[in-house]
């Protein structure tokens, strides 16, 4: 017989040591970085909890009259904000994806009209240098200083 068919064959044998490796990795993440993220919804009540433990714990003569307002309205924005997070948490993660691609959709818009700002075109050399800016062209009417006066209906 052959080696090959004296062993016993485990077709998940593959599978068991990607999962294992995937765990590992998983293992040296959470220890180098710490806990992932949770969801939108997770995030969004640790934002109000932590903002609410920094207004009540402000100690100045400013919110000294106030201080008990304040607390009543973060306690009001807490009771307000939990019900919601609890009946619609995929809600607060739809929301996130959206802002990330409004996010990507913006980075590539400006990226794109920094490219056209900062194109270069051919010279006469045939080399690519630095496009001539329109300011430098004595007959551009911008170039011409300030003109005379001009009156502006302010009607």
């Amino acid at each position: 017989m052959s080696e090959a068919t004296d062993r016993p064959v485990d077709g998940d044998a593959w599978a068991d040591a990607c999962a294992e490796d995937l765990a590992a990795e998983k293992a040296r993440r959470r220890a180098q970085y710490g806990p992932p993220p949770g969801s939108a919804a997770e995030e969004l009540r640790k934002l109000v909890d932590a903002v609410a433990d920094k207004v009540s714990s402000l100690q100045t003569p400013l919110f000294g009259v106030a201080a008990p307002a304040v607390q009543q309205a973060m306690r009001q924005a807490k009771s307000a904000v939990e019900p919601v997070i609890e009946r619609n948490p995929q809600v607060f993660d739809h929301l996130a994806a959206a802002g990330s691609e409004l996010l990507a959709a913006y980075r590539s818009a400006v990226e794109g009209q920094e490219s056209r700002w900062t194109r270069t075109t051919e010279g006469a050399s045939g080399t690519a240098g630095p496009s001539k800016k329109a300011a430098d062209d004595p007959s551009d009417p911008r170039d011409e200083g300030p003109s005379g006066t001009e009156r502006i209906d302010l009607d």
